[in-house]
């Protein structure tokens, strides 16, 4: 098992240590659309006391966005993205004054206003590919930018042909958005890579890149990784195996995206997810990108503690 390496990562002034243990990002979308929770927290209310509650239950920090990029998804004007999020950070902010606040947007005009509501992190599942912007608006504001790899547009992402080889894809779109990034001032100290699993990939290729997430480590980043509700856990743990059944019945377990808070979800599909982050975090991932806190923190917490048998043996 490859040690995973320490980094330090500066969040509004404070020293965050990145590979001691895992950090946790509580996904709150805060869309009507939403594929995981089907606009359960739309309304700002719910959005605010969910944030509260994942907060609570061990999320090191909050994940805020107003755009679904589900697959099949379209873009929405900046204007109704802003109007969507900036109510929910300005209250966050107030509420949750230590815990970071990343926004998850692909529009430097969002990502810069979200900034001065009260965000610190800057979440670009484009990796820099629809705004380059971004990129000067987290140098200009000093805050760490989170850059994932994506092919195509979420509108088109999982329809073929996928990539023939899913790692010089992956390679060369990450040495893109670092370069980039860099090449923009910002300080490679505040970059963190997502290979963006579940985006533009078939479900076998989402599973080669858990396999060997640790080449990954080439680059020399901090790995965030989210395997939170997608598709390709939950056609695995419904029964399914690395390539799309030709029956189009649907699996047996669903996730649920209606409902009021707090209500039951289909449990062998938490399982799955909960599995899915185990086998992220034995490959590398310093951070993990989730929505049901309290159903993944156990494995969180017993993957972290392999890693540490691993680092430092009797």
């Amino acid at each position: 098992m490859t040690p995973r390496p320490i980094f330090e990562l500066e969040v509004r002034g404070r020293k965050v240590r990145l590979g001691e243990r895992t950090l946790i990002m509580g996904v709150l979308n805060v869309t009507p659309d939403s594929f995981s929770d089907g606009g359960l927290y739309f309304d700002r209310g719910r959005a605010i006391r969910r944030a509260l509650e994942m907060r609570h239950q061990g999320a090191d920090w909050i994940d805020v966005g107003g755009e679904s990029t589900r697959p099949g998804s379209q873009p929405i004007p900046a204007e109704e993205e802003l109007r969507r999020v900036l109510p929910v950070i300005q209250s966050l902010r107030r509420k949750m004054r230590s815990v970071p606040i990343s926004i998850d947007t692909t529009k430097a005009a969002v990502a810069e206003a979200a900034l001065r509501a009260g965000a610190s992190i800057v979440n670009d599942v484009s990796g820099l590919r629809f705004d380059l912007r971004l990129a000067e608006v987290a140098r200009r504001f000093e805050v760490p930018l989170i850059l994932m790899h994506l092919r195509g547009r979420p509108e088109t992402m999982q329809q073929k042909p996928f990539a023939c080889d899913i790692w010089r894809s992956l390679s060369k779109g990450l040495a893109w958005s670092v370069g980039r990034a860099l090449a923009a001032g910002v300080r490679r100290a505040q970059l963190i890579i997502d290979p963006g699993l579940g985006f533009g990939k078939s479900r076998r290729q989402n599973f080669e890149i858990l396999a060997q997430l640790t080449r990954l480590q080439r680059f020399r980043l901090p790995i965030l990784v989210g395997t939170s509700r997608k598709s390709f856990v939950q056609a695995v743990v419904s029964g399914e195996g690395l390539e799309p059944a030709r029956s189009k019945k649907r699996a047996a377990y669903h996730w649920p995206v209606t409902g009021e808070l707090g209500a039951r979800r289909a449990v062998p599909l938490e399982v799955g997810d909960a599995a899915a982050v185990a086998a992220s975090i034995l490959g590398g991932a310093h951070v993990v990108r989730v929505h049901d806190v309290a159903a993944i923190l156990p494995a969180v917490r017993i993957a972290d503690a392999v890693l540490a048998a691993n680092r430092n043996p009797s």
